[in-house]
């Protein structure tokens, strides 16, 4: 059997990934910094043995999966190395994994963990899938016929991916400390579309993929008249969003979701086009779209006496301004308050001025000090620059979130990709303190 270590088995691919071999019976431990990370839990639960950093982890006999945040001076890595034992990065390793199976690979710019969540459900209801998804969940099924997988862009790691199907949720310009412009954002999409197999489906909403070149058959979805998998129809209600499915302009089958907002609609068309280019009856479809519960930091929400507290990982201005659209639409008539994070300073000077437009939608705002990366901890940029973007923006500390118990009935939206959540826990434990010392 083949005894597989993790460097950083913590980080949300690499904890996916560790999940999907041990449910498939392999021999599976990891080491990462003992700093607690929310994707340590699903570790637990299958009792993986996770380990402090120390290049003594490292034994014969093992073979070694890196994450892509640790440089090759890391210390277990060295001692690998030192060992001839068999070393793999976290996208090689998963490259040669996926061919095993129908892969269907899933990427973008935003919504690709909701999507990825949303097509191992549905598809798994109908055959045995395995899944690796982005906010650090993973199942291992040992005869699947899928797999489904989130494919990320930064640094052009999906071009070590060849899956029979890709879906292509957008195409936006982000991680600027890499890409240098849109145009570079769009060449890499284009490389790995040069890679897919047998189809892709793209969002044809989205002006950059309506002239996506590439020689691989596109289908693409979304309202408009050109799309070949178009949604009619839209009824949003008390229950969530009905619509009707045309293909090629022939009606397919109605719908419901349990979400709200455009871009949840969309994400629904591309896992129903993939289902019925594998033969999933619609009535499937149908039945499971309406069982999905969500991914992990994607719109998490928690009743909190008056008050809702929503978590959710938007961090880019496109994601911000869908997530506040989509909360204003749900709860009507209630106050919209952003609990906002910034995440890595290269990001927040890039899109300065557009991240104030998209926080300007929310009726309160509260920033919370940006959070640095693995790749850079400071920048002459501060979060005062952002505040002076927002009328009426007030800084947060996390000693000082009693403020937001003012904000009576509202709807607390927490949202980063940094450590947002300490200050909900921390909002939190306030409020239930300050219960017990009343009771």
């Amino acid at each position: 059997m083949t005894h597989y270590h993790f460097v950083g088995i913590k980080g949300t691919g690499m904890s996916a990934l560790a999940q999907i071999l041990h449910d498939m019976k392999y021999d599976v431990q990891g080491s990462d910094y003992e700093k607690y990370f929310f994707t340590q839990l699903a570790l637990e639960q299958r009792n993986i043995t996770i380990l402090p950093f120390d290049k003594n982890n490292i034994k014969e006999g093992q073979t070694i999966i890196a994450g892509n945040a640790f440089s090759d001076d890391h210390e277990e890595i060295v001692a690998a190395r030192e060992l001839g034992l068999p070393l793999y990065r976290y996208h090689h390793f998963l490259g040669d994994f996926v061919k095993k199976y129908t892969g269907i690979a899933v990427t973008g710019s935003h919504g690709k963990t909701s999507t990825t969540g949303l097509l191992a459900h549905v598809l798994g209801s109908a055959e045995p899938t395995s899944y690796l998804i982005g906010d650090g969940t993973g199942k291992g099924v040992p005869d699947s016929k899928y797999f489904v997988f989130e494919s990320c862009e930064y640094r052009r790691h999906f071009l070590s991916y060849e899956p029979a199907y890709a879906v292509i949720t957008n195409i936006d310009f982000d991680h600027p400390d890499y890409f240098k412009d849109l145009d570079d954002v769009i060449s890499a999409f284009e490389e790995m579309a040069a890679k897919v197999k047998k189809g892709i489906i793209a969002c044809g909403d989205d002006p950059h993929l309506q002239t996506f070149k590439t020689d691989v058959p596109v289908t693409r979805y979304g309202f408009g008249d050109h799309n070949d998998v178009q949604a009619r129809n839209v009824n949003r209600h008390e229950h969530g969003t009905t619509f009707d499915v045309y293909m090629n302009n022939e009606f397919h089958h109605t719908f419901t979701i349990t979400t709200y907002g455009t871009h949840n609609i969309l994400n629904a068309l591309s896992v129903i086009a993939i289902c019925h280019f594998e033969n999933v009856a619609p009535t499937i479809v149908e039945a499971h779209l309406k069982t999905f519960g969500g991914v992990k930091r994607r719109y998490s929400e928690k009743p909190f006496g008056s008050q809702v507290l929503i978590d959710d990982y938007a961090h880019h201005p496109t994601e911000i301004s869908a997530t506040i659209e989509a909360t204003q639409y749900k709860y009507k008539e209630r106050e919209v308050v952003a609990i906002f994070q910034p995440h890595t300073f290269t990001r927040t000077k890039t899109f300065l001025h557009e991240f104030g437009e998209s926080l300007k939608k929310a009726d309160a705002v509260y920033l919370c000090d940006i959070f640095g990366s693995a790749r850079e901890n400071a920048g002459t940029l501060t979060i005062k620059d952002l505040q002076d973007q927002i009328p009426n923006a007030q800084l947060l500390k996390e000693e000082d979130v009693q403020v937001l118990t003012k904000h009576k009935d509202a709807i607390l939206l927490f949202m980063g990709a940094g450590d947002i959540q300490k200050f909900q826990k921390s909002y939190e434990q306030h409020v239930e303190d300050a219960d017990s010392k009343i009771g």
